[in-house]
């Protein structure tokens, strides 16, 4: 408690910065290395897939995903080249421009009216992220709102008030009522807002579908055996989101890092999020009946489900923790390549999110690996820290950041 008030009272230090950091630039070169470490050879899986379909990993199957919603992106790209070489003046000599644009501005109207909704839904849940997109381009602040909305909406289902509720035949029925989305017969404003982003960006459904599958996983499995099933359902319901995002957020057209290893950053964010998400809330889910954690190195730990539902911190558990933290904070590691090579209007709420989940590991830690009856949370000092942090990395990156602290 008095660390956190010496901050408010004095203000962050150059070691706060320092250890905020916490060694970004010197991470940075290296994280695109894992990353392709990870996925070397996975490029070659097809061939591999017809002689043994089941052999595949969970990362192999999502990193198919990965290589479709980059070539969307190419593709698009390639689009609008063409179109910039082929521009054609529109002629509308034989129709006054009233009666030509009176139903776009009518439908316009309506479109920014379901946008702005979005971005109240927005501002309301997610006000930190609400804040960064403000730094966005319009066009694509308004498609992250509609896309935060439907990935809302969607956790909504299975977590939300009416959870109980929620069967398998809901879900197929909310599948259903995506595909309309996509082929533009939109249900309400919110769906029309997202109607509307994905015929501008090259979203492709597979994700959106992925994240409906991730909610089929929870209402029937509440045990994974091993990090292959973990990190599958970590995809399903945190790393759809990241794929759903980059095409609208956009590559910055200097990087020289290809669109496969931004995607594979972006989900590797996606990952380290949900796995943190995990570590912080094993005492609520527990409550709940639930473990989001891998059977088999729980074993290796010498404990079992029934040592945490007594919900004791002991020795086993602290060593246990500290590999789980480990890992989380590999993903977030990978994650950091992709970042810096995102537009540079689009940098700053992922960098804020990145530096402010990371924060929460080390709060697991500072309760002494209580996750039960404690909640690790960034409080609103280190929050505001952390935002001027973000922004500073997001537009001069972590290695002139460092060096003009230094």
């Amino acid at each position: 408690m008095s660390s956190v008030l010496l901050r408010v009272c004095c203000g962050p230090t150059i070691e706060d910065t320092n250890t905020l950091l916490g060694g970004l630039a010197s991470r940075s070169t290296a994280s695109i290395e894992r990353t392709q470490r990870r996925f070397k050879g996975i490029s070659f899986a097809a061939s591999a897939v017809v002689a043994n379909p089941t052999s595949r990993t969970s990362e192999e199957k999502v990193y198919e995903v990965v290589l479709k919603q980059a070539a969307l992106v190419k593709e698009r790209s390639r689009d609008e080249d063409e179109k910039k070489k082929k521009k054609i003046a529109l002629d509308l000599d034989n129709k006054p421009i009233e009666d030509a644009v009176v139903d776009d501005l009518s439908n316009g109207g309506l479109l920014n009216v379901a946008y702005d909704r979005c971005g109240e839904v927005c501002a309301e849940y997610a006000k930190t992220f609400y804040l960064g997109t403000q730094l966005m381009t319009q066009e694509r602040r308004k498609a992250i709102w509609a896309i935060y909305v439907w990935c809302r909406r969607t956790d909504e289902l299975v977590d939300g008030p009416n959870a109980s509720y929620i069967t398998p035949s809901a879900l197929d029925r909310w599948e259903q009522r995506l595909t309309d989305v996509f082929q533009g017969r939109p249900f309400d404003m919110y769906d029309a807002a997202l109607s509307d982003t994905v015929t501008k960006y090259p979203v492709d459904i597979q994700p959106f579908k992925d994240m409906i599958e991730g909610m089929r996983m929870d209402l029937r499995k509440s045990r994974y055996n091993n990090f292959d099933e973990l990190y599958l359902y970590c995809y399903y319901v945190a790393g759809t989101v990241a794929l759903m995002s980059v095409p609208v957020m956009g590559i910055a057209p200097e990087s020289k890092v290809s669109t496969e290893s931004v995607y594979n950053a972006a989900l590797a964010l996606g990952i380290a999020n949900q796995l943190t998400n995990i570590l912080r809330d094993v005492g609520e889910d527990a409550r709940r009946g639930r473990v989001y954690l891998p059977q088999d190195e729980l074993a290796q730990a010498g404990l079992s489900d029934d040592d945490i539902f007594r919900m004791k911190v002991t020795d086993k558990w602290r060593n246990f923790m500290k590999g789980q933290i480990k890992r989380a904070r590999k993903f977030f590691d990978e994650a950091e390549e992709g970042v810096a090579a995102l537009s540079s209007a689009s940098r700053f709420p992922v960098w804020a999110s990145l530096l402010l989940y990371r924060q929460i590991l080390d709060a697991i830690e500072a309760n002494d690996y209580n996750n039960f009856t404690k909640r690790a949370y960034v409080g609103k000092a280190k929050k505001v820290f952390s935002l001027p942090v973000a922004y500073g990395i997001a537009h001069i990156g972590p290695h002139k950041l460092t060096k003009l602290l230094l």
